[in-house]
Order: C-alpha cells, then structure tokens, then sequence
C-alpha cells in the first residue's frame, strides 16, 4: 500500500476512534436524559410562567429521601377547573359572547389523558364503570442503588432545586441537566463547605459513608 493511503487511512481511523472515545459516558450518566411522558408536562409553564413552587407537587421533598411523583389529586386542585390552555379557553369565550351562547367546555388532549386515567367523563363527576388507574411517569434522574441521595437534607440546608435539576423552569420536558456523578457531587459538598449556601456556614461531609 503506497506510503500516502497508509497515512491517509491511519488518520481516518485514529478521527473514528476519538469521536468514539469522547461520545463514550460512564454507564450511569444519563445528562440530558428527557424522557418523553404519557402526559406532555410542561415544567415551563407550571414553574416558569405561573411560579408554581416546586413542592407544591413534589412536598415530599422537605421532609423525606425521595421528592415523589405528584398524585394525580395535586394536578386536580386546579385541572378540575382549567381544562385547557387560557389562550384557547379565552378565545372561547371571546366567541360564545359573540355568538350569544354559554361557552362550550374545551378539554385539551393531554388534560383528557388525566381525566381518561382518574375515571372522569368530565372533571366534575366520576365516569361509570371506568376504574382509575396510575399515570405511568417516567423517571428522568437515577442514581445508582449503591448510592443515597436524600432530598430533606438537602433541602433542609438551603439547596435549590436548581443545583441539582438546573433551570427546570425553563424546561417544556424535563431532562437530566447535570451528570450527578460521584465527583461532582464531592465538588458541590467542597464548594458548599467553603463557602456556605446563602450566607449561613454548612459542613457538607464528603465521608464514603454518608452516601453509600
């Protein structure tokens, strides 16, 4: 083979093998995992545009390891009454008072999977005959089961959500912002240990016991 293809051939084939190399994750980082959800929920809108607080439907989350999946019961504190979108309930009221009628009720298709999976013929009364059943969310963020993450503690000690789960209030699907790798948590309990979480002094351990 002439001395020029070789060369040629060597190159190609160390490329192919660097961008193999530098695709390549750990087996348990899943950054940038968003999983898509029998129900499209937009964590954009509940907790950018209306403020919702996050543990307003993960409450979990202050007082145990686990933040929790929010019941369907907390969507219904409020999706008993807005069926859809306000652009479109607006608009069909903007309509019927045109028209001279009463507004018609718009149930937005993922809003109807909710009523669908509580057994619901409309958000006001139970369906006949139609058993609820649980909503199939799927996780975004696994750890490993050698490791324990508690979310109380964290919270306990001033850690946004944010820290962790980054700006899900920017997010229309939830995803897995940050590697939540053993180092980098080590890193955020130095930081933390140094320089404090808002002012007030905290002793992050970094001790193997704590977590595992």
């Amino acid at each position: 083979m002439p001395q020029r293809i070789l060369t040629l051939v060597l190159l190609i084939g160390l490329t192919a093998l660097g961008a193999s190399v530098g695709a390549r994750r750990l087996p348990d980082n899943q950054q940038g995992y968003a999983p898509q959800q029998p129900i499209a929920y937009s964590h954009r809108l509940h907790a950018g545009e209306l403020g919702i607080d996050c543990r307003f439907c993960h409450s979990a989350a202050e007082h145990g390891r686990h933040a929790g999946i929010p019941s369907a019961d907390v969507c219904m504190k409020c999706h008993k009454y807005v069926t859809s979108s306000f652009d479109v309930l607006q608009q069909e009221i903007t309509r019927s008072d045109e028209e001279k009628r009463k507004p018609e009720r718009i149930i937005s298709p993922d809003l109807q999977k909710l009523y669908d999976a509580l057994g619901l013929d409309d958000p006001q009364q139970p369906a006949r005959h139609a058993p609820s059943r649980t909503i199939s969310w799927v996780r975004a963020h696994n750890l490993p089961d050698f490791a324990v993450f508690d979310h109380s503690a964290h919270v306990t000690a001033g850690v946004s959500c944010q820290k962790c789960h980054g700006p899900v209030e920017s997010m229309e699907r939830l995803r897995q912002f940050e590697t939540l790798s053993m180092g980098w948590c080590v890193n955020c309990h130095r930081e933390v240990s140094a320089a404090g979480i808002d002012g007030n002094a905290v002793k992050a351990s970094t001790d193997c016991s704590v977590c595992h």
